[in-house]
């Protein structure tokens, strides 16, 4: 297995995989190894369907399932190149749900409920930004280009980098914070053991403001991005520019946000106004 598990690595870094998706495949293996008590090359496709059946029982949550199962197809269709034995594999699919969404006032109260300067300043830059909470654990100094107007995303989802913009305000923000903590080489924002801020660490700081807040919201780092797309969103800003911001590959993907904007659902004039008024008596 010990070998397998190195071949499966060298094939998920060769394939650009980030590093917690690589760990999030290799722990699905090893769930999968430990089930049958057998190596996963030699397991056939019956007992690979045996495991599947197993997640649905025991209720694996859609996100997860679609972990496991690509943790599966990678292995037996890369590593081992054995495709075929995971062909019967499909996706499961979410529930239509709106996602969470604050309203400028709720956005404010919990960045001023964040307890220290990093946090704080972290969860704004994830605000102003619409970065993914480890794009922005990982945001280096060099990446905020003062000059130009933007922050240099260079570890964006599957490795793609692009640019989001660095406001005035923000800027202003990033350098008293940058004056005040002044954080290790290269990153912006530092952990305790001088690394960049880990993203559990990051997570846990904003459950707590949640509460200290009163705000009756699940609000997880990705909220805020949620909040970010859907506010631009209602001042104006063209689809097609959020896409990009948020490193969307596909325009389907940010569509969701137009379903949740009540500030543009508001705007919209019902048939009912554009009637003749009825005739009194």
């Amino acid at each position: 297995m010990s070998e397998l598990r190195s071949k499966m690595i060298q094939d998920l870094e060769l394939a650009g995989y980030a590093d917690q998706t690589r760990r999030v495949y290799v722990h699905s293996i090893r769930d999968l190894a430990q089930f049958f008590m057998k190596p996963p090359a030699e397991l056939v496709p019956d007992q690979l369907r045996l495991w599947v059946r197993h997640l649905q029982h025991t209720k694996v949550g859609s996100q997860r399932m679609r972990q496991h199962l690509a943790a599966m197809k990678f292995l037996y269709g890369k590593t081992l190149g054995r495709s075929q034995d995971v062909a019967f594999l499909s996706w499961p699919k979410d529930p239509q749900r709106l996602p969470v969404v604050l309203s400028a006032p709720q956005v404010r109260k919990l960045l001023d409920a964040l307890k220290t300067t990093r946090m704080r300043v972290f969860f704004t830059t994830v605000y102003a930004t619409g970065l993914r909470v480890g794009e922005a654990c990982r945001l280096e100094t060099r990446d905020v280009d003062a000059a130009r107007g933007v922050i240099h995303v260079r570890n964006g989802k599957g490795r793609k980098q692009r640019l989001v913009p660095l406001g005035p305000r923000l800027l202003a923000i990033l350098r008293a914070y940058w004056q005040l903590e002044r954080p290790a080489a290269p990153w912006m924002f530092v952990s305790s053991t001088g690394h960049h801020l880990d993203v559990c660490v990051a997570r846990k700081a904003l459950h707590l403001a949640t509460t200290a807040a009163g705000i009756d919201k699940r609000v997880t780092p990705h909220v805020l991005r949620h909040s970010f797309a859907t506010h631009l969103l209602e001042s104006g800003t063209d689809l097609r520019v959020i896409q990009v911001l948020l490193g969307h590959n596909s325009i389907r993907t940010t569509a969701g946000y137009a379903r949740v904007s009540t500030g543009l659902i508001a705007k919209v004039r019902s048939p009912l106004d554009l009637l003749p008024k009825a005739k009194a008596g």
